[in-house]
């Protein structure tokens, strides 16, 4: 599968899962265990930190006195405060490992290795340890703020209609751009923000400034392939809710589940479902990735006439 060339619209979302029809099962198992210890962590702290908060949430809503909540966070704000430190920490570590995965696994596969095993990748995390530092703490206290800042304004602004048509292209846009600051900070010797600068001009220009802008074919096939990530996510993600609201419904409940629901087995097996979704959803988010890195290999226009001279050069040494 060749990377490093111009694509249309359609071709980043075909090759997209022609790229997981080939490697997909490597892929995921990779991502999987690099990722697994983190994920049960975060589970965990969800589990065991705030299940019994949100327990309190829904039982104060059934029995319609809420000041359970505020009793309850009084009483336990050091748990609280230690579980938000924790799941912080869990959150953002995990969603730089999440943008950095595809990166080294697609540089890899572009080098023309088909046999990744997980050691592969942490080595390149290890090699690159300084590069990784820096891209979390770049993400989680300059990029992803600013990020959220700028969404969370154009979303306010959907009280006044505007909002609408903004959210629909700030949010695809910025995905774009965080990939695209992953990819080209691995793959080239620019510094952090010099790649983040062409992660957003690259969006709207080829660096040769000859060809029109890309920009709609990369808002219209992030926005298609987010569409389709929230209808299959928003699925699984209703699950917990469903056994919530069944167990409301076609049981009596008793005192203890009307003041504190999320206890007991039913509990776990709620947040347990939960985990399952969240696992599903984070899996699903690689099609975002690797349709979003076809995207940056389109944009590397300075790199599509040399690969295919060395391909050239390839077939006539084989022949």
């Amino acid at each position: 599968m060749q990377f490093y060339k111009k694509r249309d619209f359609g071709a980043f979302i075909s090759d997209a899962f022609t790229f997981f029809k080939v490697y997909g099962k490597n892929y995921f198992k990779n991502f999987i265990l690099l990722n697994g210890v983190l994920l049960i962590l975060m589970v965990a702290v969800i589990i065991f930190g705030f299940r019994e908060f949100f327990g309190v949430i829904f039982g104060s809503n059934i029995s319609g006195e809420s000041y359970y909540l505020e009793q309850y966070f009084n009483d336990n704000l050091g748990i609280f405060i230690i579980s938000g430190i924790l799941l912080f920490i869990l959150s953002t570590a995990l969603i730089t490992i999440n943008l950095l995965f595809p990166v080294f696994y697609l540089k890899r596969i572009a080098e023309g290795n088909n046999s990744i095993k997980t050691d592969d990748i942490l080595s390149d995390f290890k090699r690159d340890k300084k590069k990784v530092i820096v891209t979390y703490f770049g993400l989680t206290f300059l990029v992803l703020p600013i990020a959220s800042v700028i969404f969370g304004f154009s979303y306010f602004l959907i009280f006044i209609f505007i909002g609408i048509f903004l959210v629909l292209f700030v949010g695809p846009t910025l995905f774009n751009v965080v990939t695209f600051l992953c990819y080209d900070y691995f793959n080239g010797k620019r510094d952090f923000f010099e790649s983040l600068s062409y992660a957003v001009r690259s969006q709207f220009s080829y660096p040769n400034g000859r060809e029109s802008s890309p920009y709609w074919k990369y808002w219209g096939a992030t926005t298609i392939m987010g569409i389709l990530f929230y209808i299959v996510a928003g699925i699984f993600s209703a699950i917990p809710m469903i056994f919530y609201f069944m167990k409301l419904t076609t049981t009596s409940p008793d005192a203890d589940f009307e003041q504190n629901p999320m206890s007991g087995s039913f509990g776990i097996l709620i947040f347990f479902l939960y985990g399952i979704s969240s696992l599903i959803s984070t899996l699903l988010m690689n099609v975002l990735y690797i349709s979003s890195s076809l995207m940056y290999y389109d944009s590397r226009t300075d790199f599509h006439q040399k690969i295919e001279l060395e391909e050239i050069e390839t077939i006539g040494s084989n022949g």
